[in-house]
């Protein structure tokens, strides 16, 4: 089952993916957030909870409803943000690192329809293989 990519945001120039790679126990798994565009590429690593899992699951109910989100918090890794109305007219996905290297990411992303309900069946492919 693992690696798993739970969260792959992209369109043809740019990409945000989350991927986990293994587990540490039974409750918290390591993952990889990267960020991919023609002008930066990179990537850190988190722990992914069952906490964090289902607080993304509430996170794409909300987008689901027409409302931005920014999942995990500040002060325990990397936070991602998806803000469906962004500066150039499609979605915007921030990935703010501010714990550790201090770096924000801005990338315009022009998801495909169908985008949520894909993420919300990973998550459940993901929790319900636990």
């Amino acid at each position: 089952m693992l690696p798993f990519e739970l969260v792959r945001l992209t369109d043809d120039e740019n990409e945000v993916r989350i991927t986990v790679l293994s587990a540490i126990d039974s409750a918290f798994w390591e993952a990889e957030i990267a960020v991919t565009s023609l002008f930066v590429k990179g990537s850190t690593l988190l722990v992914l909870s069952r906490a964090k899992l289902e607080a993304w699951d509430r996170a794409l109910e909300r987008l689901a409803l027409g409302e931005d989100v920014t999942w995990m918090q500040p002060d325990r890794g990397p936070t991602v943000s998806v803000q469906l109305e962004g500066e150039r007219d499609c979605p915007e996905v921030v990935v703010e690192d501010e714990s550790i290297s201090m770096v924000i990411v801005r990338i315009p992303i022009a998801l495909e329809e169908g985008w949520i309900a894909d993420h919300q069946e990973r998550v459940r492919r993901f929790a319900g293989g636990l």
